[in-house]
């Protein structure tokens, strides 16, 4: 009974070290899959800032061909603008002439 009692001793002491380890591997895989998890949050926020870039930088790219249409734009009304000018002048002195011929 002696040799009994050493051997339920050392079978107790390897119980209690497996269930320690085996709280220690649960702990261990409870925070490997948390981190797992920040990881694919991490990972989607990562997605989701790539989307939103591209949608800016389209904006972007729209914004800038507006801008060139404008300029476009604004170049040809200040050139409809100076033939308007130079109309108004002629039309002037036509009136001038007219004014002049009439008398």
């Amino acid at each position: 009974m002696a040799s009994a009692e050493p051997q339920q001793r050392f079978g107790q002491s390897v119980k209690g070290l497996l269930s320690d380890k085996v709280g220690s591997c649960s702990g261990d895989v409870i925070a490997l899959t948390r981190q797992v998890l920040k990881g694919s949050r991490s990972q989607e926020l990562l997605g989701l800032a790539a989307r939103n870039m591209v949608i800016q930088e389209d904006a972007i790219l729209h914004s800038e061909d507006s801008l060139r249409k404008m300029s476009i734009i604004t170049t040809h009304l200040q050139y409809q603008q100076e033939a308007i000018q130079k109309n108004v002048e002629q039309s002037t002195n036509l009136q001038d002439q007219l004014r002049h011929v009439l008398k």
